[in-house]
This record gives structure tokens, C-alpha cells and sequence, in this order.
């Protein structure tokens, strides 16, 4: 996109995103989202992320988060874990070993930088 915008991120149309098998630890979490912005280059992305209950594994990239709804605990492998929920901001950093055990479905809207 080339131009400003604006999102009504509770209401945006999200596109299912497969997990790997091998992230979900328990439950059956199921990921939708969409980018709404990227970079000519592809190393900066936008975008709005959501997933619904159950416990899965990430290797992070840097991203920005905020929680739009719903909530998380994310234990950073040898690092904190928090709890996030709707209006709390959240930086992951590259390379962190996440797990996240999602209570409520989650949707927030993010900034990644690869």
C-alpha cells in the first residue's frame, strides 16, 4: 500500500494462516490475520494477527504488539512471562523462544521488522 490509512482492527477481515503442527503443544489454536502494510523491501511489515485458545511455541522476528482483545501468557524461553490482554503493548525480540498459552482468542495488531 502506497497511501495512508485506517483499520478498524476489531472488525477486520482476517485470512486463515496454518500453524505448523509442530508449535501447537495443546489445544487445537487455530491463526488468522492479514498485512496491511509492507515495505518495498519486505523487511517492515503491518498487520493485524489473531489466535484462538490452546498453547503453542514461537521463534519471534523484533515486533511491536498491541492487544486489541482477548488474552495470552507468553513465557519467553530463559527470559519474563507476562500475561497480555486488550490495550497492553508487548515487544518481542528477534530470535526470543516463546510460549504462549492463549486463554482468551487474541487479536492485536503488530509491527515486525526482519
Amino acid at each position: 500500500m502506497d497511501h495512508s490509512f485506517a483499520l478498524h482492527i476489531p472488525t477486520a477481515a482476517l485470512e486463515p494462516e496454518p500453524l505448523d503442527p509442530g508449535q501447537i503443544v495443546s489445544g487445537t489454536p487455530e491463526v488468522t490475520g492479514k498485512v496491511v502494510w509492507e515495505s518495498a523491501d519486505g523487511r517492515r511489515i503491518r498487520g493485524v494477527w489473531q489466535i484462538t485458545p490452546g498453547v503453542v511455541t514461537d521463534t519471534e522476528a523484533d515486533e511491536l504488539f498491541v492487544v486489541i482483545s482477548g488474552s495470552a501468557t507468553i513465557e519467553v524461553e530463559g527470559g519474563p512471562t507476562f500475561t497480555v490482554g486488550p490495550g497492553d503493548l508487548a515487544v518481542l525480540r528477534e530470535g526470543d523462544r516463546t510460549t504462549w498459552t492463549v486463554h482468551e482468542t487474541l487479536r492485536k495488531a503488530y509491527a515486525i521488522n526482519l
